[in-house]
Protein backbone atom coordinates (compact mmCIF):
# COMPACT_ATOMS: atom_id res chain seq x y z
CA UNK A 1 0.00 0.00 0.00
CA UNK A 2 1.35 3.89 -0.61
CA UNK A 3 2.71 5.10 2.19
CA UNK A 4 0.72 7.92 2.79
CA UNK A 5 -2.35 5.54 2.91
CA UNK A 6 -2.36 4.05 5.81
CA UNK A 7 -2.28 7.05 8.45
CA UNK A 8 -4.73 9.03 6.13
CA UNK A 9 -6.96 6.29 6.05
CA UNK A 10 -6.29 5.62 9.95
CA UNK A 11 -7.08 9.63 10.53
CA UNK A 12 -9.99 9.58 8.74
CA UNK A 13 -11.69 6.68 10.18
CA UNK A 14 -11.83 9.05 13.72
CA UNK A 15 -11.66 12.64 12.06
CA UNK A 16 -14.92 12.49 9.03
CA UNK A 17 -17.33 14.72 9.17
CA UNK A 18 -20.89 13.22 9.66
CA UNK A 19 -22.35 14.82 6.19
CA UNK A 20 -25.29 12.64 4.83
CA UNK A 21 -24.15 11.94 1.17
CA UNK A 22 -21.11 9.59 3.09
CA UNK A 23 -23.77 7.48 4.84
CA UNK A 24 -23.45 3.58 4.09
CA UNK A 25 -27.39 3.83 2.63
CA UNK A 26 -26.90 6.46 0.09
CA UNK A 27 -28.05 5.98 -3.24
CA UNK A 28 -26.05 6.87 -6.12
CA UNK A 29 -28.57 9.94 -7.33
CA UNK A 30 -27.92 11.44 -4.29
CA UNK A 31 -24.31 10.96 -4.36
CA UNK A 32 -24.06 12.53 -7.75
CA UNK A 33 -26.56 15.48 -6.34
CA UNK A 34 -24.44 16.08 -3.77
CA UNK A 35 -20.93 16.19 -5.78
CA UNK A 36 -23.10 18.95 -7.96
CA UNK A 37 -24.14 20.82 -5.34
CA UNK A 38 -20.82 21.08 -3.76
CA UNK A 39 -19.18 22.58 -6.73
CA UNK A 40 -17.80 26.14 -4.94
CA UNK A 41 -20.27 25.89 -2.94
CA UNK A 42 -19.66 25.24 1.36
CA UNK A 43 -21.26 22.68 2.70
CA UNK A 44 -23.16 24.28 5.39
CA UNK A 45 -24.89 26.07 2.56
CA UNK A 46 -25.50 22.89 0.39
CA UNK A 47 -26.43 20.29 3.49
CA UNK A 48 -30.54 21.95 3.91
CA UNK A 49 -31.02 22.12 -0.18
CA UNK A 50 -29.40 18.60 -0.74
CA UNK A 51 -32.09 17.58 1.85
CA UNK A 52 -34.73 19.13 0.26
CA UNK A 53 -33.90 18.05 -2.71
CA UNK A 54 -33.85 14.38 -2.02
CA UNK A 55 -37.09 14.83 -0.05
CA UNK A 56 -38.63 15.88 -3.79
CA UNK A 57 -36.69 14.20 -6.29
CA UNK A 58 -35.56 10.96 -4.10
CA UNK A 59 -34.46 9.47 -8.03
CA UNK A 60 -33.61 10.77 -10.94
CA UNK A 61 -36.76 9.72 -13.06
CA UNK A 62 -39.22 12.21 -10.25
CA UNK A 63 -36.81 15.12 -10.69
CA UNK A 64 -37.06 14.31 -14.80
CA UNK A 65 -40.57 14.54 -14.22
CA UNK A 66 -40.81 17.86 -13.21
CA UNK A 67 -40.13 21.29 -15.32
CA UNK A 68 -36.79 22.43 -15.42
CA UNK A 69 -37.69 25.79 -13.83
CA UNK A 70 -39.03 23.47 -10.79
CA UNK A 71 -35.50 22.72 -10.37
CA UNK A 72 -34.08 26.30 -10.68
CA UNK A 73 -36.76 27.50 -8.21
CA UNK A 74 -35.45 24.69 -5.73
CA UNK A 75 -32.16 25.47 -6.30
CA UNK A 76 -32.60 28.72 -4.47
CA UNK A 77 -29.52 31.02 -3.08
CA UNK A 78 -26.69 28.08 -3.46
CA UNK A 79 -25.41 30.03 -7.20
CA UNK A 80 -24.36 29.11 -10.09
CA UNK A 81 -28.02 27.73 -11.18
CA UNK A 82 -27.02 26.50 -14.52
CA UNK A 83 -26.08 23.49 -12.34
CA UNK A 84 -29.99 23.24 -11.83
CA UNK A 85 -31.07 23.39 -15.28
CA UNK A 86 -28.12 20.87 -15.67
CA UNK A 87 -29.10 18.31 -13.33
CA UNK A 88 -32.46 18.29 -14.68
CA UNK A 89 -31.10 17.38 -18.18
CA UNK A 90 -28.75 14.44 -16.23
CA UNK A 91 -31.89 13.63 -14.85
CA UNK A 92 -34.20 13.28 -18.34
CA UNK A 93 -31.19 11.41 -19.71
CA UNK A 94 -30.28 8.83 -16.52
CA UNK A 95 -34.30 7.56 -17.07
CA UNK A 96 -34.06 7.67 -21.08
CA UNK A 97 -30.76 6.33 -21.31
CA UNK A 98 -29.99 4.23 -18.36
CA UNK A 99 -33.35 2.74 -17.06
CA UNK A 100 -33.25 5.33 -14.39
CA UNK A 101 -30.00 4.03 -12.80
CA UNK A 102 -27.05 6.43 -12.60
CA UNK A 103 -24.42 4.93 -14.34
CA UNK A 104 -20.85 3.46 -12.39
CA UNK A 105 -18.67 4.05 -15.85
CA UNK A 106 -17.07 7.65 -15.35
CA UNK A 107 -17.27 7.73 -19.47
CA UNK A 108 -21.17 6.76 -19.37
CA UNK A 109 -20.99 10.02 -16.07
CA UNK A 110 -18.96 12.41 -17.99
CA UNK A 111 -21.41 11.71 -20.86
CA UNK A 112 -24.21 13.22 -18.83
CA UNK A 113 -25.10 17.06 -19.00
CA UNK A 114 -22.93 19.09 -16.89
CA UNK A 115 -21.35 16.31 -15.55
CA UNK A 116 -17.36 16.78 -15.87
CA UNK A 117 -13.66 14.97 -15.14
CA UNK A 118 -14.45 15.69 -11.47
CA UNK A 119 -17.45 14.52 -10.85
CA UNK A 120 -17.77 11.42 -13.03
CA UNK A 121 -15.26 10.42 -11.28
CA UNK A 122 -16.32 11.29 -7.75
CA UNK A 123 -19.70 9.31 -8.05
CA UNK A 124 -17.69 6.49 -9.43
CA UNK A 125 -15.83 6.55 -6.62
CA UNK A 126 -18.03 7.54 -3.40
CA UNK A 127 -21.19 5.55 -5.10
CA UNK A 128 -20.12 2.66 -6.73
CA UNK A 129 -16.44 2.22 -4.86
CA UNK A 130 -14.15 2.04 -8.26
CA UNK A 131 -10.78 3.16 -8.36
CA UNK A 132 -10.57 5.67 -9.87
CA UNK A 133 -8.31 9.37 -9.19
CA UNK A 134 -10.61 11.86 -7.85
CA UNK A 135 -8.89 15.31 -7.77
CA UNK A 136 -10.78 18.44 -6.75
CA UNK A 137 -9.21 22.23 -5.31
CA UNK A 138 -8.56 20.03 -1.56
CA UNK A 139 -6.69 17.11 -3.57
CA UNK A 140 -4.53 19.46 -5.55
CA UNK A 141 -3.54 21.57 -2.44
CA UNK A 142 -2.73 17.76 -0.61
CA UNK A 143 -0.62 16.72 -3.33
CA UNK A 144 1.55 20.36 -3.79
CA UNK A 145 1.96 19.76 -0.22
CA UNK A 146 2.79 16.32 0.65
CA UNK A 147 4.00 14.67 -2.96
CA UNK A 148 5.60 17.84 -4.49
CA UNK A 149 6.66 19.78 -1.62
CA UNK A 150 5.75 23.43 -2.48
CA UNK A 151 3.18 25.47 -0.62
CA UNK A 152 0.47 25.70 -3.21
CA UNK A 153 -0.91 24.06 -6.00
CA UNK A 154 -0.47 26.67 -9.27
CA UNK A 155 -2.08 26.73 -12.48
CA UNK A 156 -4.14 23.18 -12.67
CA UNK A 157 -2.66 20.30 -15.18
CA UNK A 158 -5.89 17.59 -15.05
CA UNK A 159 -3.38 14.83 -17.11
CA UNK A 160 -0.80 15.15 -14.79
CA UNK A 161 -2.56 15.20 -11.30
CA UNK A 162 -4.86 12.88 -12.30
CA UNK A 163 -1.69 10.39 -13.12
CA UNK A 164 -0.22 11.38 -9.64
CA UNK A 165 -3.14 10.86 -7.44
CA UNK A 166 -3.57 7.43 -9.90
CA UNK A 167 -0.27 6.43 -8.52
CA UNK A 168 -1.33 6.90 -4.29
CA UNK A 169 -4.45 4.85 -4.71
CA UNK A 170 -4.18 1.76 -3.06
CA UNK A 171 -5.28 -1.50 -5.00
CA UNK A 172 -8.19 -2.53 -3.48
CA UNK A 173 -11.15 -0.48 -5.00
CA UNK A 174 -13.09 0.49 -2.46
CA UNK A 175 -9.95 1.11 -0.04
CA UNK A 176 -8.96 3.42 -3.28
CA UNK A 177 -12.27 4.89 -2.88
CA UNK A 178 -12.11 5.62 1.08
CA UNK A 179 -8.55 6.93 0.47
CA UNK A 180 -9.96 9.68 -2.01
CA UNK A 181 -12.36 11.12 0.06
CA UNK A 182 -9.93 10.93 3.15
CA UNK A 183 -7.57 13.24 0.84
CA UNK A 184 -10.41 15.68 0.48
CA UNK A 185 -11.57 15.79 4.27
CA UNK A 186 -7.64 16.16 5.20
CA UNK A 187 -7.30 19.49 2.69
CA UNK A 188 -10.77 20.74 3.77
CA UNK A 189 -10.09 20.45 7.60
CA UNK A 190 -6.34 19.86 8.37
CA UNK A 191 -4.06 21.06 5.39
CA UNK A 192 -5.99 24.47 4.13
CA UNK A 193 -5.15 27.25 2.50
CA UNK A 194 -3.41 29.84 4.45
CA UNK A 195 -2.20 28.57 7.31
CA UNK A 196 -2.43 24.96 7.41
CA UNK A 197 -3.01 22.92 11.00
CA UNK A 198 0.82 20.24 10.12
CA UNK A 199 0.58 19.95 14.12
CA UNK A 200 -2.64 17.80 13.56
CA UNK A 201 -1.74 16.49 10.10
CA UNK A 202 -1.50 12.75 10.00
CA UNK A 203 0.95 12.21 7.08
CA UNK A 204 3.20 15.10 8.59
CA UNK A 205 5.93 12.90 9.00
CA UNK A 206 5.88 11.91 4.97
CA UNK A 207 5.06 15.40 3.35
CA UNK A 208 7.81 17.24 1.46
CA UNK A 209 6.82 20.80 2.08
CA UNK A 210 6.96 19.92 5.32
CA UNK A 211 10.67 18.33 4.82
CA UNK A 212 11.58 21.24 3.04
CA UNK A 213 11.07 23.83 5.51
CA UNK A 214 7.75 24.72 4.50
CA UNK A 215 9.43 26.81 1.65
CA UNK A 216 7.34 30.01 0.26
CA UNK A 217 5.18 29.74 -2.60
CA UNK A 218 7.24 31.37 -5.40
CA UNK A 219 4.75 30.62 -8.59
CA UNK A 220 1.66 32.26 -10.14
CA UNK A 221 -0.78 33.88 -7.29
CA UNK A 222 -4.02 32.82 -7.57
CA UNK A 223 -6.27 35.79 -8.47
CA UNK A 224 -9.39 36.74 -6.43
CA UNK A 225 -12.48 36.51 -7.63
CA UNK A 226 -15.43 39.58 -6.73
CA UNK A 227 -19.22 39.33 -6.51
CA UNK A 228 -20.29 42.73 -5.76
CA UNK A 229 -21.06 44.41 -8.52
CA UNK A 230 -20.51 42.09 -11.30
CA UNK A 231 -22.93 40.82 -13.72
CA UNK A 232 -23.29 37.68 -11.72
CA UNK A 233 -24.47 39.28 -8.57
CA UNK A 234 -27.25 41.32 -11.25
CA UNK A 235 -27.94 37.86 -12.59
CA UNK A 236 -28.66 36.66 -9.08
CA UNK A 237 -31.03 39.30 -7.85
CA UNK A 238 -32.91 39.00 -11.40
CA UNK A 239 -33.16 34.95 -10.97
CA UNK A 240 -34.43 35.76 -7.35
CA UNK A 241 -37.51 37.97 -8.02
CA UNK A 242 -38.54 35.45 -10.69
CA UNK A 243 -37.80 32.20 -8.74
CA UNK A 244 -39.47 33.83 -5.27
CA UNK A 245 -42.33 34.81 -7.37
CA UNK A 246 -45.28 32.89 -7.60
CA UNK A 247 -46.63 34.08 -11.05
CA UNK A 248 -44.49 35.34 -14.02
CA UNK A 249 -42.72 38.80 -13.47
CA UNK A 250 -43.27 41.82 -15.49
CA UNK A 251 -40.46 43.59 -17.42
CA UNK A 252 -40.80 46.63 -14.90
CA UNK A 253 -40.30 44.68 -11.87
CA UNK A 254 -37.38 43.56 -13.03
CA UNK A 255 -35.95 46.65 -14.37
CA UNK A 256 -36.10 47.91 -10.58
CA UNK A 257 -33.86 45.00 -9.44
CA UNK A 258 -30.86 47.25 -10.71
CA UNK A 259 -30.40 50.79 -11.07
CA UNK A 260 -27.72 50.31 -14.36
CA UNK A 261 -29.86 49.61 -17.27
CA UNK A 262 -27.33 48.34 -19.69
CA UNK A 263 -25.50 45.61 -17.23
CA UNK A 264 -29.02 44.90 -16.13
CA UNK A 265 -29.78 43.76 -19.76
CA UNK A 266 -26.94 42.05 -20.32
CA UNK A 267 -27.59 39.94 -17.12
CA UNK A 268 -31.51 39.00 -18.34
CA UNK A 269 -30.23 38.14 -21.69
CA UNK A 270 -27.69 35.94 -20.54
CA UNK A 271 -30.27 34.23 -18.29
CA UNK A 272 -32.54 33.77 -21.25
CA UNK A 273 -29.64 32.48 -23.39
CA UNK A 274 -28.66 29.83 -20.70
CA UNK A 275 -32.20 29.46 -20.15
CA UNK A 276 -32.93 29.92 -16.66
CA UNK A 277 -35.65 32.28 -17.57
CA UNK A 278 -37.91 32.40 -20.33
CA UNK A 279 -39.98 35.92 -21.81
CA UNK A 280 -43.71 34.70 -22.35
CA UNK A 281 -45.66 35.84 -25.44
CA UNK A 282 -47.17 38.97 -22.81
CA UNK A 283 -43.88 40.27 -22.34
CA UNK A 284 -43.39 38.82 -18.60
CA UNK A 285 -40.87 36.27 -17.43
CA UNK A 286 -40.50 33.21 -15.94
CA UNK A 287 -39.20 29.86 -15.11
CA UNK A 288 -38.14 27.56 -18.16
CA UNK A 289 -41.50 25.01 -17.99
CA UNK A 290 -43.57 27.38 -15.74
Amino acid sequence: MPPLAPPLLEWYAHAARDLPWRSADVTPWAVLVSEVMLQQTPVARVLPAYSAWLSRWPTPADLAADAPGEAVRMWGRLGYPRRALRLHAAAVQIRDRHRGAVPADPAELEALPGIGVYTARAVAAFAFGRRVPVVDTNVRRVLARAVTGVGEAGPPSATRELAAVEALLPEEPRTAARFSVAVMELGALVCVAGRPRCASCPIAAECAWRLAGWPAYAGRPARAQRFAGTDRQVRGLLLALVRESTEPVSKPRLDGVWVHATQRERALAGLLTDGLLTELADGRYALPGG
